[in-house]
């Protein structure tokens, strides 16, 4: 189907895309949850198609919806939310692989969205991308100063998850903190941190 070839009830879900959006744009941050509602099941199985570990799966769902909320001004209502918000997931996977320096794979069956279209995740060739620095002198600083300004319990669970690759039950346990804490904290951090960045967005945000 076509873009052109919409039913009434993709129009619709659009038009109700766009409203939800300009209550978020006019201030109203609350409304973003019922975006975050509508397409947590598209991001995720997107995300699920790439990365198999499922505490990684959760935590670039929420870097999706994290970056697409900072980067909402930079929404044009012409393209489908939900394609702008697989883009967002596309490039978070990417980036998650490319740090890694995981073996990839071809996606051959794409995710449909709520505007009819098909999306499929573009993975880099591995070999174009290993002999890459994973970020410049300067953005490691930017990165690491914005991480140390954390308040501990945000910078704590940071750590344990990024650094030493520890689950959300394994955090639990090292720190006994209820896991529901656990998430909580470290979506606190990212938000914080993707707030911190923003600032930098020629560097984080290409």
């Amino acid at each position: 189907m076509s873009r052109k070839e919409l039913t009434p009830e993709q129009i619709e879900s659009a038009a109700q895309d766009h409203d939800v959006i300009r209550q978020v744009l006019a201030g109203d941050k609350d409304a973003y949850k019922f975006l975050q509602k509508k397409y947590t099941r598209l991001i995720t199985s997107a995300v699920r198609r790439v990365i198999q570990k499922p505490s990684d799966v959760e935590d670039l769902v929420q870097e999706t919806f994290i970056k697409a909320y900072l980067a909402l001004t930079s929404y044009r209502a012409e393209y489908s939310f939900s394609a702008w918000l697989y883009r967002i997931a596309s490039n978070a996977c990417i980036d998650y692989l490319r740090k890694r320096r995981l073996p990839t794979f071809s996606i051959d069956k794409p995710v449909s969205g709520h505007d009819g279209g098909e999306y499929f995740v573009e993975l880099p060739d591995l070999e174009e991308v290993a002999d890459r620095k994973l970020m410049s002198d300067e953005k490691k600083k930017i990165l690491d100063d914005a991480i140390a300004a954390l308040p501990d319990k945000f910078r704590i669970v940071m750590k344990l998850r990024h650094e030493d690759d520890l689950d959300y039950q394994q955090i639990a346990e090292t720190l006994d903190l209820p896991i529901g804490t656990v998430k909580a904290h470290l979506f606190r951090a990212r938000k914080r941190l993707y707030d911190q960045l923003k600032q930098h967005e020629h560097h984080f945000f290409d």
